[in-house]
């Protein structure tokens, strides 16, 4: 089990956190403050928390990031890519492509930009996939009307294009990080039908398997979260269901496949008087068909695969995974859970500093 130390005195809040496969990790921090009579006079000063490995104790390192002045927000967001390794994107308004890339646990940083340096043959271990626009669309998402996918290299902090990617329509949505079997996945359309559709790597974007989603409505979801368990692969379907009251973060239902995404069952279609109805993040899949689903108004777990969900707790948290397994957020304050499994979980706190953390200990139970 990895083991993350708590920090409740870093100073202001934690908006974007992640580790290594040994442990280590960056957070983000934010310290913020506000003036309600003119929002102008407002400022964010952003700070750095580093883990290195087996360390006892996070410690501050100084962040290549500016204050932040007025009603801009903070839009920073780090991406881990290794011992020791990360880079931040600091998608700010005035400077939207700026980036900061360190090797030494942040010790040094150096700066550099999204536009694609080249074309990668495969993903590298420890690298990310994302999406960026190619030609002179500049790289946004946004700016264009078909992104491709691009790797964030862990050796230079670089972007380039993947030479192969996956026959799908024109907004591909790839997950971050490998799965714990070293799959990738990416969500898109048929780019025939219109479908909702999903593709595998199993060589790392050398070569992919597109399959089809058994979704229950025509239109294609909003995007689709992918959790490989030890026993079956769970795909989340996204988007509005008729009859079901609105919500930012809809589940429109559950597919569940057991030959490695070739082919897919729908074992869960969210209805008005069912939940869960909505998603925070990713599903929690661990073994024997246990599925815990973290939804805006509770969390619900099942031991069947998907089919049938209990009432698990009122708690809110946000679920995604990396290298060290699920990461869970709690959806107000400063506690955070860590599992390898979906089952057995390690919590801490980091930067507690206005005391609403939710309080949560190490046991076994619903993800």
């Amino acid at each position: 089990m990895p083991r993350v130390p708590s920090a409740p005195e870093l100073p202001g809040w934690t908006h974007s956190l992640g580790f290594a496969a040994d442990g280590s990790g960056f957070a983000l921090l934010a310290q913020c403050v506000e003036d309600e009579v003119t929002p102008v006079n407002g400022f964010c000063r952003q700070h750095l928390a580093v883990l290195d490995r087996g360390a006892a104790r996070w410690v501050l390192r100084p962040s290549p990031l500016p204050e932040v002045h007025g009603t801009a927000g903070v839009s920073a967001v780090i991406t881990v890519l290794g011992p020791g390794r990360a880079l931040i994107r600091e998608s700010s308004e005035r400077h939207p492509l700026r980036t900061w890339f360190t090797t030494d646990a942040g010790r040094s940083w150096r700066l550099g930009d999204l536009r694609a340096a080249g074309t990668a043959d495969a993903i590298p271990e420890g690298a990310v996939l994302s999406t960026q626009c190619p030609g002179s669309a500049g790289p946004l998402v946004q700016e264009c009307a078909r992104p491709r996918l691009v790797v964030i290299s862990p050796e230079d902090g670089k972007v380039r294009f993947l030479a192969r990617e996956p026959r799908l329509g024109a907004h591909p949505a790839p997950a971050g990080e490998a799965e714990p079997d070293g799959s990738w996945w990416v969500s898109g359309t048929d780019p025939r039908s219109g479908g909702t559709t999903l593709a595998v790597s199993r060589d790392a974007g050398r070569t992919w398997t597109v399959s089809r989603l058994p979704s229950p409505g025509a239109d294609p979801a909003w995007g689709v979260a992918v959790s490989v368990g030890p026993d079956a692969v769970y795909a989340a379907e996204r988007g509005e269901v008729p009859g079901v009251e609105p919500a930012k973060n809809p589940l429109r239902a559950l597919h569940r496949s057991v030959d490695g995404g070739r082919t897919w069952t729908r074992v869960w279609v969210s209805g008005p008087q069912r939940e869960p109805r909505t998603l925070m993040g990713v599903p929690v899949a661990g073994p024997g068909g246990r599925l815990v689903v973290h939804g805006e108004r509770g969390t619900y777990a099942g031991t069947d695969g998907g089919r049938t969900f209990r009432d698990a707790g009122p708690g809110m948290y946000h679920v995604t995974r990396g290298r060290l397994g699920y990461l869970r957020s709690a959806a107000i304050g400063c506690a955070y859970g860590i599992s390898p499994d979906g089952v057995r979980w390690v919590t801490f706190r980091l930067a507690c500093q206005d005391g609403t953390d939710l309080h949560l200990t190490s046991r076994e139970g619903p993800g």
